[in-house]
């Protein structure tokens, strides 16, 4: 059965700055921008609030952690277990296994294993992984993010941790790519399907060679000014979890304008007859 989860990207203005991870070329280095955000809650804090608003799971973006220290990702594995909701996924939102330049490639390996390090520590069944910004049509680079998302997975296995991609960025943004590079990777690797990442007019055929696949579902919409969903649009995206018969996480996404709760209610309406 599936069931209701959120990401803390669907919460990004209440849970203080964002700490981005960008790669300084001229350095050769990784750096961190932070993005001021306003605090309302703290991560500690979110897995509580969350379980009180009825939710199973969560996902937490990498750009939410604001420590790496053991200490402080025990507790937020405690958090999560006092609470009783499920930390589903840490979304690494940096990494580019297909670059060609090889010292970032391999600064940036080094980095995806320090997360899943971390996911491991604070308790995540999962960490979702960037398959690259090559280009999807490109064989050679879907053969490298296969490779390389295998042997990641082999390092988080024994960690408690399993690796999974997204169609996210270039490389996985068809469905035809994604299940190339599922089919590589001897589906050691699972799939997040996001209903936004995807183009018309294919993508509804896309989200049902992707589905399958997937152990969980970003159920964005399309919101206008006032942050209210094309409800038309985001029915016919859910009507595919029946026909697929999808069994799993629904994430709820809002980035729209005006309170990220009520928002996340307005979305949550709509989906619930799909769990």
């Amino acid at each position: 059965m599936s069931y209701l989860s959120v990401s803390t990207w669907s919460l990004h203005r209440l849970l203080g700055p964002l700490r981005w991870t960008e790669w300084d070329a001229e350095q050769e280095i990784h750096i961190i921008r932070e993005q001021a955000q306003p605090q309302v809650l703290t991560l500690l804090e979110l897995p509580a609030e969350a379980a009180r608003r009825g939710f199973q799971a969560l996902e937490v973006c990498h750009f939410h952690f604001p420590s790496l220290e053991p200490a402080y990702l025990e507790a937020l594995r405690a958090a999560f277990a006092e609470a009783g909701i499920s930390f589903d996924t840490l979304l690494l939102d940096y990494g580019n296994l297909t670059s060609e330049d090889m010292k970032r490639r391999s600064a940036d390996l080094e980095l995806i294993r320090s997360w899943i390090d971390a996911a491991s520590l604070a308790g995540a069944k999962q960490i979702r992984i960037i398959a690259g910004e090559a280009v999807p049509t490109d064989d050679e680079a879907i053969r490298l993010s296969a490779e390389t998302l295998g042997g990641l997975s082999d390092y988080a296995g024994p960690k408690g941790v399993r690796v999974i991609t997204e169609n996210f960025r270039s490389l996985t943004s068809t469905g035809a790519s994604c299940i190339r590079l599922l089919e590589l990777s001897d589906e050691c690797v699972g799939m997040i399907t996001d209903f936004g990442n995807f183009k018309e007019p294919s993508k509804y055929d896309e989200f049902l060679l992707t589905l399958p696949h997937s152990v969980t579902v970003h159920a964005k919409a399309h919101y206008d000014e006032n942050g209210y969903p094309d409800e038309a649009e985001f029915i016919r995206c859910l009507d595919t979890l029946r026909t697929a018969d999808y069994n799993g996480a629904v994430a709820l996404i809002y980035d729209g304008p005006g309170d990220m709760w009520e928002g996340l209610e307005r979305i949550r309406r709509i989906v619930s007859p799909y769990l």
